[in-house]
């Protein structure tokens, strides 16, 4: 059984001052993981309390899916007196993250380096839209603005005639999962140095690199070696397979693989046809080869293919909708989306991460709090006084 030492980041710190989908879903990781994330609210919360749907006002669903295992402390930091609490938290802290623009942070008092000198240890994470030393630094920047400029919506462009938004906020999503990366590589840094480190990450440039992994293709080498690009992700005839009752995606990818389905299609012939006798050349005629094989998939149920691919070991999924999600018999055995009675929402349902640590998965150790629920608790715990307390969260004047 995992408990809060036997976690990963068990016994690390982390001061969240993040908001919206970015910051909060990298540091719901690195809480999921075991550390102590107290996040740390402006009066009127983080934004998203108030996104989808609620039981209670500033409980909303999107901050129930990025906000677990966390602790709430409203602090406004144009007060002193909030100023002098956070400042006190980040000696105690071992990082300190936040999304919020570089200029902003910095008039607050709370730059890199004012923290570092305060905490020559802390991790300093600053989750940006783009670098801060680019021409666009500074800029706001949201998932739908991020998608069109890293060349996500182009590709919808380049292979349908229109640019289109991944209806996912997979800049953010994504972002958050870099981020959570370079925050732990840097407390890594940190127990082999001893030393503290600036982390940035900005979606903007993020994207680009996540873009480019397979689309870069022949402008990887310089001179280029053709356009951008990957052919077959870029080919209108890559889409699910209609079968006799529903969709499937298929992806028979070697050789052998495309053999069996070729049998199975009743069509042996094909193997031997030269436009895709091997990857290099079903490459070169992937608009061909995808026309070809749609028109297998009708002939035959969603059940039927599902397994006469598997028997062939040829990669095979049906197309779920987010309702039959929770049908898969997959996620259904694993129990993978587990039901948790929250103080002040009643019984929720969680995801499981894709983690697993000694084949336990991660507990789920806090409910998402609500604003400002663990204020004199933290406070408290570097060693305020009451008093002090009352100033510091603007119950009474100083």
């Amino acid at each position: 059984m995992l408990d809060d030492m036997n976690l990963p980041l068990g016994g690390v710190r982390v001061l969240d001052l993040t908001t919206i989908v970015f910051g909060p879903y990298a540091t719901q990781l690195l809480a999921d993981f075991g550390a102590d994330v107290i996040k740390i609210e402006a009066p009127g919360g983080d934004p998203v309390r108030h996104v989808g749907v609620s039981r209670n006002p500033g409980m909303g669903a999107l901050f129930l899916s990025a906000n677990r295992n966390k602790r709430s402390l409203v602090l406004d930091l144009k007060r002193p007196a909030a100023k002098e609490a956070l400042q006190r938290l980040i000696g105690s802290a071992d990082m300190f993250v936040h999304n919020i623009r570089p200029e902003k942070i910095s008039s607050l008092g709370f730059g890199p380096d004012d923290v570092l000198k305060l905490n020559p240890q802390i991790i300093y994470g600053g989750l940006h839209g783009y670098r801060e030393d680019g021409l666009y630094g500074g800029r706001p920047a949201y998932d739908d603005v991020i998608q069109g400029a890293s060349g996500v919506a182009g590709l919808f462009q380049q292979r349908d005639g229109e640019p289109q938004l991944v209806p996912s906020v997979i800049a953010d999503k994504n972002a958050g999962l870099m981020a959570s990366n370079g925050l732990v590589a840097g407390y890594v840094k940190r127990l082999r140095t001893g030393r503290g480190v600036y982390m940035e990450c900005s979606m903007f440039e993020g994207l680009v690199s996540y873009n480019l992994i397979e689309h870069q293709s022949g402008s990887v080498f310089s001179p280029p070696e053709g356009e951008p690009g990957y052919a077959r992700l870029l080919s209108r005839n890559r889409r699910p397979y209609k079968t006799k009752d529903g969709f499937i995606c298929a992806l028979p990818y070697t050789d052998k693989h495309w053999s069996s389905f070729w049998k199975i299609s009743g069509m042996p012939d094909m193997a031997a046809d030269v436009r895709f006798s091997d990857m290099s050349l079903r490459s070169k005629n992937i608009d061909d080869l995808y026309k070809i094989s749609s028109k297998v998939f009708p002939t035959r149920s969603t059940s039927e293919w599902l397994e006469l691919l598997a028997e062939a070991d040829i990669p095979v999924g049906q197309v779920n909708t987010l309702q039959e999600l929770k049908n898969d018999p997959h996620l259904t055995q694993l129990g993978f989306f587990r039901p948790y009675e929250h103080p002040t929402e009643g019984t929720i349902e969680i995801p499981d991460t894709p983690y697993q640590y000694d084949r336990s998965s991660l507990p789920i150790r806090r409910h998402q709090p609500s604003l400002g629920e663990h204020g004199r608790e933290v406070l408290k715990e570097i060693g305020m006084k009451e008093a002090e307390i009352q100033v510091a969260l603007g119950e009474k004047e100083s």
